[in-house]
């Protein structure tokens, strides 16, 4: 809860397991932190799609070296979600749920934190937002009706229907496997030549050996052109076609808020990837006192930052912090 007139020494954004791990390190160098997440503990975990199982084995996800036990080498989204929730309440962490922050203000040598609550004053502000939140959007007609969407949770839903799939990175994949499979019938638009090779190796020949067989449909080098009521419109190399359609699933990746980062002051690199700068050994931003944590720091490159190694940004963010503190 907000402390009227408390500075804290850090305060974490983001309750994914990332800034979780910030707010273990913070307590362990007896640094008066708060944590506050916009939606509920680990949200981005928590709207990933019901059925999904990580592409890393459980101890890969672990924080502080507390054991992850999962039924399966790969571990399934429940799973991951008892361990942080687990880790969270045990250890009392300081953390404020449904708390969106909307601004973060540098005030001289601290940081005034303001959400639709009130504002927090902090020496540090870690920003560990992740990047779940902002889908990449097409841009085409259509892309506003309702039976669009941009994440896909289960199957069931997309029964007995028609459903395009665009993308054909693992959220695609999966998403068009676990429907075909529930009786659905499936496109998939791609972009590319082939299905992407950074799709989880057992789930990609399971994918290209549908398509091969025609139990799912799948256009190459192609593209979404518009969206219809009843139908869509494809560009391929063969030229425009239509196709019925119930569904349209826009999985197309997602990205940072890098407006939320330059308003902040956080420089971002010009060259199209949006990096932001930040010291690769401390994760102090351009802007003193700011630093960064996760999957947020490679900019429109999600796919470098994982939990399994980016966790090390909490050690190294509150070990600068503690050193601070002591000088």
């Amino acid at each position: 809860m907000q402390t009227p007139n408390k500075v804290y020494d850090v305060i974490i954004i983001g309750g994914g397991p990332i800034g979780i791990a910030c707010g273990l390190e913070a307590e362990k160098k007896d640094l008066s932190y708060l944590i506050l997440e916009k939606g509920c503990l680990v949200n981005s975990l928590y709207h990933y799609p019901t059925n999904m199982t990580f592409f890393s084995t459980s101890e890969k996800l672990e924080l502080d070296n507390i054991p992850f036990i999962s039924t399966n080498p790969k571990p399934k989204k429940a799973e991951a979600l008892e361990y942080y929730r687990r880790i969270t309440t045990s250890n009392n962490l300081n953390i404020n749920l449904f708390e969106k922050v909307e601004k973060v203000d540098s005030e001289g040598e601290e940081h005034i934190i303001t959400t639709p609550i009130g504002s927090y004053s902090a020496k540090n502000v870690v920003v560990a937002t992740g990047f779940y939140d902002i889908p990449n959007y097409l841009g085409i007609p259509g892309e506003d009706l309702p039976k669009v969407a941009h994440y896909y949770d289960d199957p069931h839903y997309y029964a007995a229907s028609n459903t395009i799939i665009v993308g054909a990175s693992n959220s695609a994949v999966d998403a068009a496997l676990e429907i075909y499979r529930k009786g659905g019938e499936v496109t998939m638009i791609v972009r590319k030549e082939e299905i992407g090779r950074r799709v989880k190796y057992w789930v990609r020949p399971d994918i290209i050996n549908r398509i091969e067989e025609g139990s799912i449909k799948a256009y190459f080098n192609a593209y979404l052109k518009e969206i219809r009521k009843k139908e869509v419109i494809i560009t391929t190399s063969e030229g425009d076609k239509t196709l019925e359609n119930d569904f349209v699933l826009l999985l197309t990746g997602y990205r940072p808020n890098f407006e939320f980062l330059k308003n902040m002051g956080i420089e971002l690199s010009e060259d199209g990837r949006k990096i932001p700068q930040y010291d690769e050994k401390t994760m102090e931003t351009n802007v003193k006192g700011i630093y960064l944590a996760g999957v947020i720091c490679g900019g429109v490159e999600t796919h470098k930052w994982f939990i399994e190694n980016s966790r090390v940004h909490a050690t190294m963010i509150m070990e600068d912090l503690a050193k601070k503190k002591e000088s």
